[in-house]
């Protein structure tokens, strides 16, 4: 059996998972990925093909902020921030998509900070 990298691994969970995910009008895709340096939060519209919210750490006011590197302290402001700005198009309810990485560290992080501040998955 061939080996496979850490990235060639993750892209196969993430299309197995996408297979059974859709965002729709009511109730969008929440996609978070994360790099070694920063993290990513879109709400997605998948009926029509549309970013609705999105929120990262290289927005330059959340830099100034954050000044690190992704932590877990970092995954939780990006998935409160994204909450907020849900909140305020009146997206209360999403479909999570871990985007092929593991729910733990700061993936979990990211979800639970975005349960926390009113989004329901």
């Amino acid at each position: 059996m061939a080996k496979f990298s850490k990235q060639v691994s993750r892209t196969r969970r993430h299309k197995r998972i996408r297979k059974h995910l859709k965002g729709t009008q009511e109730r969008p895709r929440l996609c978070v990925f994360k790099s070694n340096k920063y993290i990513y939060g879109q709400i997605i519209d998948d009926t029509r093909g549309i970013t609705l919210v999105s929120a990262s750490s290289i927005e330059t006011e959340l830099r100034e902020k954050l000044k690190a590197r992704v932590n877990k302290a970092t995954s939780e402001e990006i998935g409160k921030i994204i909450a907020e700005r849900a909140l305020e198009k009146g997206i209360k309810r999403v479909v999570f998509d871990r985007g092929g990485f593991m729910y733990h560290g700061n993936v979990k992080v990211f979800a639970e900070a975005a349960r926390s501040a009113g989004l329901e998955f």
